[in-house]
């Protein structure tokens, strides 16, 4: 038995309208807004009177798909450090490609993007950097540079 693809990353946050705003400014399209409840749905999770609803991002072309999720009930949990350190345990981060690092920095900044600590050229091949977006989410984005 084989594993066929991933199908997507998912991201829990306190505000689905601005992770929306965020990731769709970075390139991404939203694919579909829905609420998510009922017993199937919290069974899935190992959750109680589940209700949240969902946003899934999609690159336009490409394979792969961010699950943005909001939890109304019960309530998502704040982590301690409320904005933890890249080096925190657990899901760290998505990785993506742009054609021009500071162009999208740039524009990602109006949305609450802050670059943790510098863009890097990694030999001649690629620049880096993590970015911290709404809620602290962790995004990597990489120009290739040949």
């Amino acid at each position: 038995m084989a594993i066929h693809r991933m199908d997507n990353v998912g991201i829990v946050v306190a505000d689905l309208d601005a992770a929306v705003a965020f990731f769709t400014e970075l390139g991404m399209e939203l694919e579909n807004r829905m609420p998510i409840s009922g017993q199937w749905a919290g069974d899935v999770v190992g959750l109680d009177d589940l209700r949240s609803e969902i946003a899934m991002m999609q690159i336009p072309n490409a394979p792969g798909k961010l699950e943005l999720a909001t939890y109304h009930s019960p309530k998502a949990v704040t982590p301690v450090p409320e904005v933890p350190p890249p080096n925190t345990l657990g899901v760290h981060r998505v990785m993506f490609a742009v054609d021009d690092l500071e162009d999208t920095i740039a524009r990602l900044r109006p949305l609450g993007g802050e670059v943790i600590g510098k863009v890097s050229r990694y030999e001649d091949i690629f620049l880096l950097c993590y970015l911290r977006g709404p809620g602290g989410i962790i995004i990597g984005l990489a120009e290739q540079l040949n």
